[in-house]
């Protein structure tokens, strides 16, 4: 297709029932993309044309600017065979070539017109044509053939034709719901093409009440969405539909006053956004009274149950107006209002009802019920595992704190999983904390335990806050490491995709605790604690060393996606450092010293240096003056005595940046000491007193990280 030219724009629009909300902007975005991609294959469309995808709940649409009606025709060479094969020495053809000939439909007289061409080392027979290019009707056909096999569709759905099809009523087509219009129009042209028993048309339907006409009878490509909005009460684009919603929903909190909001939910709207095709924003309200039930669980069942946008005050708080996103706009709507107050106003009741019973009965008094809960076949009951749970917060209080906090991470520990067996968090699992605070508080629970309590999920996904004190973080670290613990000494391990525990999620809130918190506790200690408070249930020998690494390589992942490449990541993380909370100081250390000038050098002389060390495991890091006899050892010696003092007490300071920087002085003496001294000398004293040496300088320039995986 010539870029330069103009053509009309193609519209292609599938007309079915009401889409699956939560899979609808994701099957518009695939069938407009693929169309598009099969039209630019074929040659029809190019980088000229321009898409837009269109998904409303009932229909998927494309857009697509300058299509050729017909694509350019290609010249096409195909190799026959080599010359000595098809033509024999007075330049006939032979049998293969002539059997080769028939096959594309050409008689033994071609062979004259074939061109011969050099193929490597021999000459071949070439026969070039012309293929016609692909009308509009034909790439078509095919560019939807395959938008609709390649629809990620979440469910299929089988239903039967009742008409254009050989058994009308028995013969049956698979698609995500049932299809009832098929519009394909080039410019104002109708594209004879068909799909699931449809024929193209131009006729496609709006609202199912607001309609001004039906059908809609398209008059050209261009006028889509101009057309549905104005006749037929719909705004096609997923997107246009969205930010109407948006600024709809802004312009009721304006006007319900008092710095009101609506509630920030990308995930709702884009599902309410996918429900409605027309969306009218209404105001409505509930009893105050319900207000006294925590706005978390009024909050989660007007969005999860009815698709509602509750309105929170400017300081955050619940009000008891919410908004409605209807799908149509009566002259007068009181009886939608009412209606949707209706609705909500049993789900309120419910939630007030079972806060009110649970309220009834302390955590304490619900810990025996969960003796009766399985979490794992492998590793008992949930009683077992906060048990557990228990035993490992203790341990990690005991290490930030007094044995105030050891007590507050106890109590926490045991009550943190007994809104499990809440009537609440029954109805509403993703309430679970959330609930288990508020009952704290109510049973006289100190602050810090009952924020604890709902502080131990955290961080429940990437960029989630951290526990808000000390006891909620040795809670919340317990948990994750008795998870943990209790997968990889069974052997659950995550496999590609596969991680039904979320074990690579409770390894990076691990993590981050530990650094962004910046916690006095070593990794490997913390392991043991965990592994230890598993007991005879860890059964899997290299439990220790998995885990270790498991949680190594999320941390690795986690500082590239930072920014830190991976020579800095792995020269830092080789050395395994205890505390992942030196880790920052670590890494910009390394980093500021691979900014150096003398980096380079000194990361290579390093990496010669461990080759050197590997080969000579009777080294060790002892150094005899007396047997430095080369002025370059005698120097690099002199220098060492210098520097090193200096670089190990800023190491010791925590100054890690600084250490690195002192030891670049090493530079020109370590050079020196490889171009002037036989580290192998044939003198055993000589040989052994430079690689102790090596290993001193070694020893000495590895302490914050393994300089010689900075080497290129």
């Amino acid at each position: 297709m010539n870029a330069t030219s103009s053509h009309p724009s193609l519209l292609v629009e599938l007309f079915v029932e009401e889409l699956p909300p939560k899979a609808l902007k994701k099957l518009g975005d695939a069938f407009a993309g693929v169309l598009r991609d099969q039209l630019v294959a074929q040659g029809l469309a190019g980088g000229a044309s321009v898409l837009t995808a269109y998904a409303s709940p009932r229909r998927l649409a494309a857009h697509l600017t300058n299509v050729a009606p017909r694509a350019a025709d290609k010249a096409v060479s195909q190799k026959l065979m080599p010359v000595s094969v098809g033509l024999d020495a007075a330049g006939q053809p032979m049998p293969a070539l002539a059997k080769k000939l028939a096959a594309l439909g050409l008689d033994a007289s071609a062979a004259a017109g074939l061109r011969r061409a050099p193929d490597g080392k021999a000459e071949a027979l070439f026969h070039d044509s012309t293929v016609a290019g692909a009308t509009l009707a034909e790439g078509l056909q095919k560019a939807l053939a395959e938008a609709i096999a390649k629809l990620p569709i979440p469910k299929v759905m089988s239903y039967q034709l009742e008409a254009r099809c050989e058994l009308p009523g028995w013969s049956s087509v698979s698609f995500v719901r049932p299809a009832h219009g098929l519009v394909a129009l080039h410019g104002t042209e109708v594209v004879p093409v068909s799909a699931l028993g449809l024929e193209a048309g131009r006729d496609t339907h709006g609202h199912r009440f607001e309609a001004a006409v039906d059908p809609v009878v398209l008059r050209d490509a261009d006028h889509y969405a101009l057309q549905l909005e104005e006749e037929g009460a719909v705004i096609a684009g997923f997107e246009a539909r969205r930010a109407e919603i948006a600024r709809q929903l802004a312009a009721a909190a304006v006007a319900v006053g008092n710095g009101c909001e609506p509630i920030r939910d990308d995930a709702l709207l884009d599902e309410v956004t996918a429900l409605v095709e027309r969306p009218k924003v209404l105001t409505c309200s509930f009893e105050q009274e319900f207000l006294g039930v925590p706005q978390e669980c009024l909050i989660l069942t007007m969005k999860a149950n009815q698709k509602y946008f509750p309105l929170l005050d400017a300081q955050g708080r619940l009000t008891h107006r919410f908004l409605v996103v209807s799908n149509i706009r009566p002259d007068d709507a009181s009886a939608v209002t009412g209606g949707n107050e209706r609705v909500v106003r049993p789900r309120l009741a419910d939630a007030k009802f079972f806060f009110d019973q649970d309220r009834k009965k302390s955590l304490e008094s619900r810990l025996p019920l969960l003796d009766k809960v399985v979490y794992h076949n492998k590793l008992g009951t949930q009683g077992e595992r906060v048990q557990r749970v228990v035993a490992i917060a203790k341990a990690i209080a005991a290490q930030l704190g007094d044995g105030a906090l050891a007590a507050q991470a106890e109590q926490a520990a045991r009550l943190a999983k007994t809104d499990l067996v809440t009537d609440m968090v029954g109805e509403f699992p993703e309430l679970q904390g959330i609930m288990g605070r508020y009952y704290a508080l109510n049973d006289g629970l100190p602050a810090a335990v009952a924020d604890a309590i709902e502080d131990h999920y955290k961080p429940r996904f990437a960029g989630d806050e951290l526990p808000r004190g000390t006891v909620g973080l040795a809670v919340a670290l317990a948990d994750k490491l008795e998870t943990l613990a209790g997968m990889f000494g069974i052997g659950n391990l995550p496999t590609g995709d596969r991680d039904p525990f979320a074990l690579r999620r409770h390894a990076l809130g691990v993590v981050r605790m530990l650094i962004e918190r910046d916690l006095p506790l070593e990794l490997p200690a913390l392991i043991d604690i965990a592994l230890g408070a598993m007991g005879a249930l860890a059964t899997e020998p290299n439990a220790r060393a998995q885990l270790l690494d498991f949680i190594q390589d999320r941390l690795a992942g986690s500082l590239r996606e930072q920014g830190a490449s991976a020579q800095e990541v792995d020269a830092v993380l080789g050395q395994r450092p205890p505390r992942l909370a030196e880790v920052p100081r670590l890494l910009a250390a390394v980093r500021a010293f691979a900014r150096l000038p003398e980096a380079p050098a000194l990361a290579a002389a390093n990496k010669r240096i461990g080759n050197i060390l590997k080969k000579s495991p009777e080294a060790d890091a002892h150094v005899t003056e007396g047997l430095l006899r080369e002025p370059a050892e005698q120097a690099l010696y002199q220098a060492m005595q210098q520097v090193v003092p200096q670089a190990d007490a800023q190491f010791a300071a925590g100054d890690y940046t600084a250490s690195l920087q002192t030891l670049a002085a090493l530079r020109a003496p370590v050079d020196a000491f490889f171009d002037g001294v036989m580290v192998n000398a044939d003198e055993a004293d000589l040989r052994l007193n430079r690689l102790g040496l090596l290993a001193a300088l070694h020893r000495a320039m590895n302490r914050v990280a393994l300089l010689e995986r900075l080497a290129a």
